[in-house]
């Protein structure tokens, strides 16, 4: 997601135990933590083991995933954003969410991000308390310090004088780390993500595909080189994981680009898609034909390629909640019957009520307008039509 410029990030520095007042409790799944600094700092030492709670039934591995990525939620909840379950009863964001009906969590990795959000040890603690709600877990390699998309696919600053096979070695250690700590930690991903939104290549200009002039010489084989190394990372820890290679706009016909890919040698299990069906300035299409685009295409990859499909990512505009979810209906009923069809994850659908990440008022941006909560911190109905069984 995250389609804007390239702005330098101005550091935010603060000391996380000493500013920031956690009050964890992993063994029942609550996290509410209160303060208003960024957190650059983090203990996993001090995280309890995973309790696994008893009133959720056991994951099952190779059903169909009705997701959310809700990576911003630690940082949320050290903003002091509240969340609420059925009753109007504060609780914790994931538990609220788990109760709505998601049954598996995305969860964003950035290499050395200056606020500490999303960095390992974030993830890590993220994770464990999906684990403890018997949620699935999705692993989204950015192979950046920020957000990696379509706009931007910086390579990390520790990275950046690295020659290719220095950068296939660190996306191979980089993914190794992480997910070993996850295994310590008693996590086992069903999914993994080697690069987000990687339609043009990733860690650039390494790995960059194309630009104005056409394709870039060596990019489709530095990018498969590069894709390769974190998908040998993946099985070596976990080989039991589908590992997906991401595109956006699934409304697009994407055969090319995964048959490119194994032309040079790249390697996936799944692939996985962006829909944002109401972004109507991004494709000059309504959210009708969007859908139907969308269907037709995943229809056509599986054609092809014979691997399962998931989106990864989904959005509708929080500003018409009645709209949002006959956008939801429409789609699931489009994509509910394929069975290689295999989960939909809705992108930060906790957002609310304007919340922005601090470091986006520095960069001038402004919030994400496709949350799918109320005003009163509460699933929206259109989050719950994605959810539904």
């Amino acid at each position: 997601m995250q389609r804007k410029s390239n702005i330098n990030i101005m550091k935010i520095q603060s000391l996380f135990l000493l500013s920031l007042l956690p009050i964890i409790a992993i063994a029942q799944t609550t996290m509410q933590v209160w303060a208003n600094n960024t957190a650059t700092e983090f203990d996993i030492a001090n995280i309890d083991s995973i309790t696994f709670e008893d009133n959720y039934p056991e994951p099952l591995v190779g059903t169909y995933a009705y997701g959310a990525d809700c990576s911003w939620i630690t940082e949320q909840e050290a903003d002091g954003v509240l969340f609420y379950d059925s009753l109007g009863q504060s609780a914790d964001g994931m538990r609220v969410m788990r109760d709505a009906g998601m049954n598996a969590v995305r969860l964003r990795v950035w290499v050395n991000h200056s606020t500490g959000w999303c960095n390992k040890e974030d993830v890590i603690t993220k994770a464990k308390r999906a684990a403890a709600l018997k949620l699935r877990v999705m692993i989204d390699f950015h192979y950046s310090d920020f957000f990696a998309d379509p706009s931007r696919q910086n390579i990390p600053v520790d990275w950046v004088d690295y020659d290719l096979a220095q950068m296939k070695q660190a996306v191979a250690d980089h993914t190794t780390d992480v997910l070993s700590m996850l295994k310590k930690e008693g996590v086992t991903p069903e999914w993994i993500q080697v690069g987000n939104e990687t339609r043009n290549g990733m860690l650039w200009p390494m790995g960059q595909l194309w630009d104005n002039n056409g394709d870039l010489p060596n990019g489709w084989k530095n990018y498969a080189t590069l894709t390769t190394a974190g998908y040998d990372a993946c099985k070596a820890i976990f080989p039991e994981a589908q590992v997906i290679v991401h595109i956006d706009n699934a409304y697009e016909n994407n055969n090319w680009f995964f048959r490119k890919l194994k032309q040079y040698g790249g390697k996936f299990d799944m692939i996985g898609l962006s829909h944002y069906p109401m972004m109507k300035q991004w494709s000059g299409k309504d959210w009708d034909e969007m859908n139907e685009l969308a269907a037709s295409n995943i229809r056509l990859l599986h054609n092809e390629f014979n691997c399962p499909i998931m989106v990864v990512e989904i959005g509708t505009m929080a500003s018409s909640e009645t709209t949002a979810t006959d956008v939801i209906a429409d789609f699931r009923q489009r994509v509910d019957a394929l069975d290689y069809m295999k989960g939909i994850f809705y992108w930060e659908p906790q957002v609310y009520n304007y919340w922005r990440p601090k470091e986006y008022i520095e960069l001038g941006w402004g919030a994400y307008n496709m949350g799918a909560f109320t005003s009163k911190g509460q699933p929206n109905n259109a989050l719950k039509t994605l959810w539904k069984r």
